[in-house]
């Protein structure tokens, strides 16, 4: 069907073929590369401030609101004209590039990689993600599209989002979830070459689920959402795909049925065939089902059903505790894929052993992952520490093997550093590198020059700090204001006041899960009340994050950190942001200079928050797990505690807080403070220039992204 096969980079057609400029920068707001170009985001924002501001900077709600008589009056400013054209022959000559890393490197594709998530964060006028889950798999897509690999990412349309989050007068977190209508989203339906709507269907207990599909746009690579929300369904049926990880047991696997199972069967429907199915976490292992019933009902016995599956997927884990890891029990299982399964001619403990470590054993649950892992021909942790704990974890499904030996290897994540780089980011790195600096991420030669000063000066950096931390402390001020509008426990006077330009400021950001142990800075609440006031180098505080709304625990731990944030000696200078969302996030990460990770060893299967820091100028200092395990080198940042994990947890929180207290008092703030005749840091620059060497190149999806395909992606 002409109208919906995957384009490959060869057939890349380009968008300025005779359309006016309206019609282009209609195409323009409906593909996601803007929301990595600065300039793009500018246009948009310059044709309605107020709109691009209440629409969470959306640039179809943008467009929806200025009348195409308003736009070609704005096109007669000259100025504005050129800025408009510059940006839209960018995005031409992008979406026709024919020199990419893909084609450099001689990778062939004979088709795309199909990449499953449930979830995909690009951008945050588009909130169908929850957390770091999303945020990955989006930023994983963009660099899958700059380096030119033929790329197709499948996830779910949740019309309610995740949730929006308000902070009570007791401090605890309250949910509230709007609609999202398609028709204000950068979104396409999907639909038949003779016209109308491409309905699939998946079978889910003994009713039949129809779905339709969304296309979007992300650079050069094409996502599809699938959505249940049709009149043809039951009720129950038409608000599966509503929410994020929303609803019981039973919503978890009905959506999983339908990204994993109705994945596919979009494909197929769309003539798609995939080079490789890529399950990003177990939610979507239902696919391998699917391709298994394919090829049994193609006339292949057991044995080659099962190989020919293996050889076309891989998976990633991302989760290091045995109980966040999807489980079903076999009642389920029986109802839900009863009659998807019958299919096969398979009988239901053939279903079961595929989900057990133990295949006979008749009370062990089907766990996602064990599917995943049994019908991938290759498996990968995110980071070197989070490989040998998944190792570890599933040993037992491979017991004639050492745990060393057991097949799940790992590529450590990374972030889309165009994507997380402030506009004044970009525009001081495109003044000092050139504009072209995005494009050699990958290059360590290229980034050992930040070594010295011949590229920016001691002077520049720290200037560039001092831009950023204002736009982090004016941004506060004004979502403190607005918090203001809802809660009677701040003063207009504490809000103007919060936060200093000059302060040490240390941020938080992340979501609420208790292994992450917000709080654990405050465990010497009088020594931080004294280094938070102290007259001549204070520190501050900006804590941000949200709790599933089904985890009294972590919303405890955010209640103790908002009760901070207001006890008398703190307020202003201790800060919780409401509804923390990828603008909070970028906000937070350009503007610290010191990010603080306290995640409670080896739980931190990866983590990237603290990678966007890095070309803003920030420091990381940090639990030495995930990422920053490998990425600490001793002078591009600081580490908590030792390289190693305690098996009892308070006696672990004790050594750590230590730890956290001696490095703070004995090092970070020191250093930061401690100035030259210029009032410029030199010790502290001189660490900001060896985390930029030596993390910007190898911390990004570029980098992670060349690595799949070159070990996981080409085929074999």
């Amino acid at each position: 069907m002409a109208n919906n096969s995957f384009t490959l980079e060869d057939d890349v057609v380009s968008i300025n073929d005779h359309r006016s400029i309206p019609e282009r920068l209609q195409i323009l707001a409906r593909n996601f590369w803007w929301t990595w170009n600065p300039q793009g985001q500018q246009i948009f924002r310059e044709l309605s401030p107020l709109t691009w501001e209440r629409s969470n900077h959306s640039a179809v709600d943008v467009l929806h609101d200025v009348s195409y008589t308003e736009l070609s009056a704005r096109l007669n400013d000259s100025d504005f004209l050129k800025k408009v054209q510059s940006v839209l022959d960018d995005f031409d000559s992008y979406m026709e590039a024919k020199d990419t890393w893909a084609r450099r490197q001689s990778t062939k594709f004979s088709a795309p990689v199909a990449y499953f998530s449930a979830e995909f964060g690009f951008h945050e006028s588009l909130p169908i993600y929850s957390g770091g889950l999303g945020v990955l798999s989006g930023d994983h897509t963009k660099s899958a599209s700059d380096l030119g690999i033929p790329f197709i990412g499948i996830s779910l349309l949740y019309r309610n989002g995740y949730f929006q989050q308000h902070i009570g007068a007791d401090g605890w977190q309250q949910e509230s979830y709007p609609h999202y209508d398609p028709v204000r989203l950068p979104l396409e339906l999907v639909t038949k070459e003779a016209g109308g709507r491409l309905l699939n269907s998946v079978e889910i207990g003994h009713s039949t689920v129809h779905f339709q599909a969304w296309r979007l746009l992300v650079g050069r690579a094409v996502i599809y959402l699938l959505d249940t929300n049709l009149p043809e369904n039951d009720q129950h049926f038409q608000g599966l795909t509503a929410h994020v990880y929303g609803g019981n047991v039973d919503t978890r696997i009905g959506q999983e049925i339908v990204l994993g199972v109705g994945g596919v069967r979009l494909l197929r429907s769309m003539q798609i065939e995939p080079a490789v199915f890529h399950m990003n976490e177990g939610h979507s292992a239902f696919l391998t089902l699917e391709l298994l019933r394919e090829q049994i009902k193609q006339g292949r016995d057991f044995q080659q059903a099962q190989a020919a599956v293996r050889a076309r997927c891989i998976f990633t884990t991302h989760t290091p505790v045995p109980a966040g890891h999807d489980r079903f029990s076999s009642e389920l299982l029986e109802h839900t894929l009863g009659r998807f399964w019958s299919d096969t001619g398979l009988n239901h403990d053939q279903l079961m052993a595929y989900g057990r470590i133990n295949a006979g054993e008749q009370q062990e649950l089907f766990t996602m992952t064990v599917l995943a892992l049994k019908m991938s021909r290759a498996a990968n942790g995110v980071s070197q520490l989070h490989g040998e704990v998944s190792r570890e974890m599933w040993e037992e499904l491979y017991p004639e093997r050492k745990v060393n030996e057991v097949p799940i290897g790992h590529i450590t994540n990374g972030i889309h550093t165009p994507s997380w780089a402030t506009a004044k980011a970009h525009e001081f790195w495109n003044k000092r590198l050139g504009v072209d600096w995005t494009a050699k991420l990958i290059d360590t030669q290229y980034w050992s020059k930040l070594e010295n000063g011949d590229i920016a000066t001691d002077e520049e950096l720290w200037a560039l700090r001092y831009i950023l931390r204002r736009d982090l402390v004016e941004f506060v001020r004004q979502r403190l204001r607005s918090q203001l509008l809802h809660s009677d426990t701040e003063s207009s006077v504490t809000i103007d006041h919060a936060l200093s330009p000059d302060a040490l400021t240390i941020c938080f950001a992340r979501r609420f899960a208790t292994y992450k142990r917000g709080p654990l800075i405050f465990r010497d609440l009088d020594l931080i009340i004294e280094l938070v006031n102290h007259p001549d180098h204070p520190i501050q505080f900006v804590f941000a994050g949200k709790a599933h709304p089904r985890d009294n625990e972590g919303k405890r731990f955010m209640q103790r950190i908002v009760e901070i944030a207001r006890h008398p000696q703190l307020v202003g200078k201790v800060v919780f942001i409401e509804n923390y969302d990828m603008n909070v996030g970028r906000y937070l990460v350009s503007g610290a200079d010191v990010w603080l990770n306290t995640p409670r060893r080896p739980l931190e299967a990866s983590g990237t928050s603290g990678q966007k820091i890095v070309i803003h100028g920030g420091l990381n200092l940090s639990i030495l797990d995930g990422w920053w395990r490998e990425g600490f080198n001793g002078s591009n940042g600081w580490s908590i505690g030792e390289d190693i994990s305690e098996t009892d947890l308070e006696l672990q929180d004790e050594k750590d807080s230590g730890s956290l207290y001696r490095t703070l008092t004995e090092q970070v703030i020191p250093e930061f403070y401690r100035r030259d005749a210029q009032g410029v840091p030199k010790a502290w620059i001189r660490r900001i220039r060896s985390a930029m060497r030596s993390l910007v190149p190898i911390y990004n999806t570029d980098r992670m992204v060349a690595e799949y395909v070159t070990r996981y992606y080409m085929p074999r």
